[in-house]
């Protein structure tokens, strides 16, 4: 090899900035570990991230008495007692996927796709992750044109979900509230997937303000950012990776499956500040994110479409059991408590604003009164008295009011209502 070639080569890799012991035992043990696996992430809370990684990887010795009795603390406290029994299986299932080498293409393979790797010990972690506890993921893999520095707070982003299989309505609602919300500069989070998910991202993409501080959309992926699920919403992750981010806690080459989108409905749930669905079936996985924001304490809301529709059964359940019903993104800026002074009026709906009535201030003698007075002909004071129920003083102090206001006009001692 040409000496001055091999001396490049080395100038050029030691100038590349390395990954730390602590992206490549996250990255090793999100290529391993499946999410949500609480044996996993026991391991990890009781001997650190790069000793767990190096446990499972390199260790040949058997299982202390310490790490286990520390385990089983640590599981029963998180309400998991038989646990602890599954480790040694555990670590022998995890083991069949070492391969230190993919581990570090993967870190290679992510930058070179225009992205990272993100870990719980960076200054830039969404700390809202950490109140899923036990659930909460080793890493997050991101692609994307911004850095982590300009992703947004969680009072600043709203995941909004629902049915694959929506309707021309839930639609159309889905990219209202998207654009609605983007344009408030709250971020949407969503799931990529068709139906509510592709429609609350397009919604919040129209939006799209390249002054803004953060950016409008974020799709929480189930698989590896490599290979884009469904493939049928290629563009519109194109774009989101242009316009926003797309994130998962699984490394490149992981395919989505049935556990992996479960899983990621937690994080959806987390990362935001209020969960709103879009129709849902009555066994919708949009439920599923539902849930967790309940668990989280996070606002949560809903759209239903007709009642009669079986897209409207889920997002007719959590109405009953206590979301609350949306019809804007103003709504939802009051469930995230971000309403900036705005306080919710009737008529906030244009097809709710009608003319006011001139009866609608009147008390209930003279609703009574005007009630009695004829629309044709006229009524004698006696008869409206009779009529209304009311006495000759309440009849004749009701009658002058009425006419002040314009509601009724005397002829010859009787009255009827003004045309």
């Amino acid at each position: 090899m040409n000496p001055s070639l091999s001396t490049n080569v080395q100038e050029h890799l030691s100038a590349r900035p390395q990954p730390s012991a602590t992206s490549i035992a996250a990255a090793g043990l999100s290529r391993m570990i499946e999410p949500g696996d609480v044996i996993g992430k026991a391991l990890v809370e009781v001997s650190g991230m790069v000793d767990a990684y190096a446990f499972i990887t390199h260790s040949t010795q058997p299982i202390s008495g310490s790490l286990l009795q520390s385990m089983s603390e640590l599981l029963e406290a998180w309400g998991h007692r038989k646990g602890i029994k599954l480790l040694r299986e555990a670590t022998e299932r995890w083991r069949t996927r070492t391969n230190h080498e993919a581990v570090l293409q993967s870190l290679r393979y992510m930058e070179q796709l225009g992205g990272g790797l993100l870990t719980p010990d960076e200054p830039l972690w969404p700390q809202q992750l950490s109140d899923l506890e036990f659930n909460a993921p080793f890493c997050l893999w991101w692609r994307g044109s911004k850095p982590p520095l300009l992703w947004p707070s969680a009072e600043r982003m709203v995941s909004l979900v629902g049915s694959r299989d929506a309707t021309s309505y839930g639609n159309s609602v889905a990219v209202e509230l998207g654009s609605g919300l983007a344009q408030a500069d709250v971020t949407v989070v969503s799931g990529g997937a068709y139906g509510i998910d592709a429609m609350a991202h397009r919604g919040a993409l129209t939006a799209e303000d390249p002054e803004a501080a953060t950016f409008p959309t974020i799709a929480v992926m189930a698989g590896g950012l490599d290979r884009y699920y469904p493939a049928g919403n290629t563009d519109l992750m194109d774009e989101i990776r242009t316009c926003g981010v797309l994130i998962s806690e699984t490394p490149p080459g992981t395919a989505p499956t049935r556990w992996r989108f479960l899983q990621r409905n937690r994080l959806i749930a987390a990362l935001t500040a209020a969960t709103v669905v879009i129709e849902a079936r009555w066994r919708s996985g949009a439920l599923s994110t539902a849930h967790h924001a309940l668990l989280l304490g996070r606002g949560l809301g809903a759209v239903p479409g007709p009642v009669t529709s079986a897209s409207s059964q889920g997002c007719l359940k959590l109405l009953k059991d206590g979301a609350e019903l949306i019809r804007d993104a103003q709504d939802i800026r009051l469930l995230m408590n971000d309403s900036d002074g705005y306080a919710p009026q009737e008529t906030d709906q244009s097809f709710m604003k009608s003319e006011p009535r001139a009866h609608d201030q009147l008390s209930v003698n003279d609703l009574m009164l005007m009630d009695a007075l004829p629309i044709r002909g006229w009524s004698t004071v006696d008869h409206l008295s009779e009529v209304a129920g009311l006495n000759i003083g309440g009849v004749l102090s009701g009658l002058a009011r009425l006419q002040i206001q314009g509601l009724a006009v005397t002829r010859e001692g009787s009255w009827q209502k003004a045309k």
